[in-house]
């Protein structure tokens, strides 16, 4: 019998713009191992998108969840992101009989995985496959949605620093002021608002 584990991570918790996405990906243990896995952040775009593709195609199951900017100010970016992580496993095809999840806290999930062992793995993104393949689907599911609110949102350069505060940024924030999907709470933008 096939033991099904999760591995969740999400993207997102530091820009000033967009909303936390987070990835929930079950690999298959019967299969090869799909080669190159590791932190999206070690990978170049181009990899993590090559990865991307091998992952939705022979993962067993794989889903990904998003926290909004409105509810990112109203709970604050850690909620949020465990709140994306809930979703993500929500969405997630199959019942896992383990969650790892990467970095030190968890989302509440007794309700919907009552007899799961769920762990949290600081750096697991590194150290576990499954969670490896979730930053990577996390990642580049974000950076697409950056691109598609970069042609919404003109002038701000969405789609090269995916909402990040670079100095290209900041100094369109100070020109142009914050959009709606500028995150409220955070200092750099609070401090443009009208």
């Amino acid at each position: 019998m096939r033991v099904l584990m999760a591995g969740v991570d999400e993207a997102g918790r530091g820009p000033l713009a967009g909303p936390v996405v987070a990835a929930a990906v079950i690999l298959d243990p019967a299969a090869r191992p799909i080669r190159g896995l590791r932190d999206s952040k070690q990978l170049t775009p181009g990899q993590r998108e090559r990865l991307a593709v091998r992952i939705r195609a022979r993962a067993l199951h794989w889903a990904v969840g998003e926290a909004t900017v409105a509810e990112i100010d109203a709970l604050n970016i850690l909620q949020a992101s465990l709140l994306a992580m809930r979703r993500a496993l929500q969405a997630l095809g199959g019942t896992p009989v383990k969650i790892m999840i990467d970095g030190n806290k968890a989302p509440q999930l007794s309700d919907i995985f009552p007899e799961c062992d769920i762990k949290t793995v600081v750096r697991g993104d590194c150290l576990v496959p499954a969670i490896s393949a979730a930053s990577i689907l996390a990642k580049t599911h974000r950076d697409a949605l950056m691109r598609q609110l970069d042609a919404l949102y003109p002038g701000y350069g969405f789609s090269h620093h995916q909402g990040y505060a670079t100095a290209v940024h900041l100094a369109a924030l100070a020109t142009l002021g914050p959009t709606e999907i500028h995150r409220q709470s955070f200092a750099p933008v609070k401090s443009r608002l009208p």
